[in-house]
C-alpha cells in the first residue's frame, strides 16, 4: 500500500517550501480541559499543527482552531519545562536545499496558540522524528529519506547552527525499502549521556555519546545494535528502569526487547515479540508502541491491518506479553498516546482522516471496543503538552 509509506507520500506532496506563521486558534482566550496539539500532512486539507480541547472525563475531543500555520509538521514535541513546542518539518525541499526543517515554537497554553521563534534546515529530507535531552538544552532530528541525524543547541527556545551532524551510507537487504539508509528516532538515553539513532534502512541503531551541554554527538566507542536483517528497526522507547528499551520493527511486525547497558552504552537483543496479524492483501508494518506511566501496559499499532495490540509489561521491564488486538478505529495509525489521566487512548489514523478516542480500564489496562471518531485531515502526531 503505497499510503503507508512516507517515500510515497514525499513523492506526491506539493510541499516544496515551508513558510511558517503563529495564528491564533479561535477568540476564546480560555481552553476548557486538557489541550491536546495535533501534527498533521498538509498536502490535503491540514494547514499544520491543530489544537484541540480533551474531557478527560467524558472522552469527548473539540477543536479549538489551527494553533499554527507550518508545512508537514508530522512529529511535535515538548521542551522539558513544557514553554516550547519542537516541531519536525517533513519535506523534501527547504530553502533551496533538500533538506526539511526543525522550527521552534512558543506555546500560549490559554489560547491554544503557537508562535514561531526559529528554524534551522534539518539538511536531510524528510525529517520525521525530533527530541530534546533530559535538561531541554540540545535538540536532536532524524532524517528519514535523507538518512541523516542532525543536533541543535536550544537558547531561549530558539535552535543554534548545526552542531553535529551524521550522515549514513549503505543500504539493507530488502530492495525497496532498504535501498538506502532511513534514520527514523533519536532517543536520548535516561542518563542523558548517549544518543540512539534507529536506522530503518540498515537494520542498526546507531549509538553517540552526547555532550549535553553543547549538543556535540561523538560515535560511540562500542557497536551499533545490529538488528535481525530486514526487520527495520523504526522507534524506541525506554522503560522507566532505564535497564530495557522496546524497538518497533515496521517490517517484521515485531518489538525487540533490549536491555541496555548504560556503562557501556550498548544495546544487547532479549526477547523477540511477535503481533499476532490477520490476512490483509497489501503491505502490513509496525508502528510505534505507548507506554502508561508505571509501564504495567503497553499499546502497539499495525498499519495495514490495522489494529491495536495492548500488551502486558513484567515487573522488571523485560518480558512482554501479548494480551488483546482491537480496533484502532480507522485506517493507517501513525501515532498514539493516553491522555494524561490514562483512562483514554487516543490513535491517529492517517488514511481515514480521524482521531480515534478510546476508554481504558486503568486497573486491568484494557481498551474498549467501542470508541469515539473526530475528523481531521491527516493526523500524525498527538501531544498533550502539559503531559
Amino acid at each position: 500500500m503505497n499510503s503507508i509509506t512516507r517515500r510515497a507520500f514525499l513523492a506526491t506532496s506539493a510541499a516544496s517550501t515551508i513558510a511558517l506563521r503563529s495564528t491564533f486558534a479561535s477568540a476564546q482566550s480560555t481552553i476548557p480541559g486538557k489541550l491536546l496539539l495535533v501534527g498533521t500532512q498538509t498536502a490535503a486539507t491540514s494547514k499544520g499543527v491543530y489544537a484541540y480541547s480533551f474531557d478527560s472525563v467524558s472522552g469527548e475531543l473539540k477543536k479549538v482552531g489551527l494553533a499554527a500555520a507550518a508545512a508537514n509538521p508530522t512529529f511535535l514535541c515538548m521542551t522539558p519545562d513544557r514553554k516550547t513546542v519542537i516541531v519536525a518539518n517533513e519535506t523534501e525541499d527547504f530553502g533551496g536545499q533538500k533538506s526539511g526543517a526543525v522550527s521552534t515554537f512558543s506555546l500560549d497554553t490559554a489560547a491554544g496558540t503557537m508562535t514561531q521563534l526559529s528554524q534551522q534546515a534539518s539538511r536531510g529530507g524528510s525529517p520525521c522524528h525530533v527530541t530534546t535531552d533530559h535538561t531541554g538544552t540540545s535538540v536532536f532530528a532524524a532524517n528519514y529519506s535523507g538518512g541523516s541525524a542532525i543536533s541543535f543547541k536550544l537558547l531561549g527556545g530558539k535552535l543554534s547552527d548545526a552542531v553535529s551532524f551524521e550522515q549514513y551510507t549503505g543500504h539493507g537487504p530488502n530492495a525497496e525499502r532498504q535501498e538506502g539508509p532511513h534514520a527514523h528516532r533519536v532517543t536520548v538515553s535516561p542518563d542523558n549521556k548517549y544518543l540512539l539513532v534507529n536506522d530503518l534502512g540498515l537494520d542498526l541503531i546507531h549509538v553517540y555519546a552526547l555532550d549535553a551541554a553543547t549538543g556535540k554527538l561523538t560515535p560511540a566507542d562500542t557497536p551499533a545494535w545490529k538488528a535481525p536483517a530486514g526487520v527495520g528497526p523504526r522507534t524506541l522507547h525506554f522503560h522507566p528502569n532505564g535497564k530495557y528499551a522496546y524497538c518497533v520493527c515496521e517490517m517484521s511486525c515485531q518489538i525487540i526487547v533490549l536491555k541496555w547497558d548504560a556503562d557501556a552504552g550498548t544495546l544487547t537483543t532479549g526477547q523477540i515479540a511477535q503481533l499476532p496479524l490477520q490476512p490483509h492483501p497489501g503491505e502490513v508494518t509496525g508502528c510505534d508502541i505507548v507506554l502508561d506511566k508505571t509501564a504495567r501496559f503497553g499499546y502497539y499499532i499495525n498499519r495495514g491491518d490495522d489494529f491495536v495490540a495492548t500488551i502486558a509489561i513484567s515487573a522488571d521491564g523485560s518480558r512482554l506479553t501479548f494480551q488483546r488486538r482491537s480496533s484502532c478505529g480507522g485506517k493507517i495509525p501513525r501515532h498514539l498516546t493516553l491522555d494524561p489521566t490514562e483512562r483514554f487512548l487516543l490513535v491517529a489514523n492517517q488514511e481515514s482522516d480521524n482521531i480515534a478516542v478510546f476508554p481504558r480500564d486503568v486497573n486491568s489496562g484494557q481498551l474498549s471496543e467501542i470508541g469515539k471518531s473526530y475528523p481531521l485531515s491527516k493526523p500524525q502526531c498527538l501531544v498533550f503538552p502539559r503531559g
